[in-house]
């Protein structure tokens, strides 16, 4: 697994493990408890590392979010670290005699781009934006491991919800305070997923052979961010009242506003919902309790 000690990776890690799988972790300094070692940015993988291996989960990727504004430098940051680490993995399953059987990608909902209020599922087409030209190139990185025999699955990814990380850590402190609004007009849908079922899907996807290509990682009840935003004072007992207007947003955050906080992408968990997974907390208030709870 890479990206086994971030937010999502870290609660990968011991659903998999409950659930009986040994977890290999693969860090760029590998080593230590147990870690194996590799170097996508050189491209440097040794494909004893996978061997033997039944599945590789890949999670890792340099933050959209790290940094206020994106510069080319950032961007470029983003792309790499995505693409050519899935390629390396994809490119050194594809030479082995025997491959593990499955491999489970990170992509994101960014795929769809900005879509106003259409119900997207997995068959609807790629939008337009930086990040879902990045996450085509995500998903197209991993073919060699496709046309090599392997399930490659691409959990596209949505807002991220739990008390180590993510969107919630980093909006808390300004609800705490009362400081909390909506983004914009606020009208953008939300599609979210708690980190608990996130970890539970990258299982899912483990057991299910027939689970292949992409699959909406996100609740079935999406919300408007003006909802998000009045669902998250109500749990919190806070009042919400100072929206952050969009001209603003783009003042402070440019591209990344357009791209992360004012984009809208009402994305359905369809191949999930055919499949029989069942969502622990599916409306919002319920998640964001059980989120809070774990703090």
């Amino acid at each position: 697994m890479t990206g086994a000690s971030g937010f999502i990776g870290s609660t990968a890690r011991r659903v998999l493990t409950a659930a009986g799988h040994l977890v290999i972790p693969l860090a760029r300094k590998g080593g230590a408890g147990g870690e194996a070692s590799w170097d996508p940015e050189n491209g440097l993988l040794d494909v004893g590392v996978l061997r033997g291996c039944d599945a590789v989960v890949h999670l890792a990727g340099h933050s959209a979010a790290s940094q206020r504004r994106w510069d080319e430098t950032h961007k470029a940051r983003i792309r790499d670290s995505r693409v050519n680490g899935t390629r390396l993995l994809a490119e050194t399953m594809a030479r082995m005699a025997q491959p593990p059987s499955v491999f489970v990608c990170a992509s994101a909902t960014g795929f769809y781009g900005h879509r106003g209020d259409e119900w997207l599922d997995e068959s609807s087409s790629s939008g337009k934006g930086f990040l879902a030209e990045v996450c085509r190139e995500w998903e197209a990185a991993a073919q060699p491991a496709r046309a090599a025999g392997v399930r490659v699955v691409h959990l596209r990814i949505g807002v991220v919800l739990g008390a180590g990380g993510g969107a919630l850590a980093q909006m808390l402190p300004w609800f705490r305070w009362g400081l909390g609004g909506r983004l914009g007009d606020g009208r953008q849908w939300w599609s979210w997923v708690t980190v608990e079922d996130t970890a539970k899907i990258i299982l899912f996807a483990l057991q299910h052979p027939e689970l292949s290509g992409p699959v909406n990682t996100v609740s079935p009840e999406p919300v408007t961010n003006a909802e998000f935003t009045r669902i998250l004072a109500d749990v919190l007992h806070r009042p919400a009242f100072l929206p952050a207007p969009a001209f603003l947003l783009r003042a402070l955050y440019g591209e990344m506003a357009d791209e992360l906080l004012l984009t809208s992408a009402r994305v359905r968990p369809a191949a999930l919902t055919k499949s029989g997974y069942q969502f622990a907390h599916p409306p919002l208030k319920a998640a964001l309790q059980a989120c809070l709870q774990s703090r």
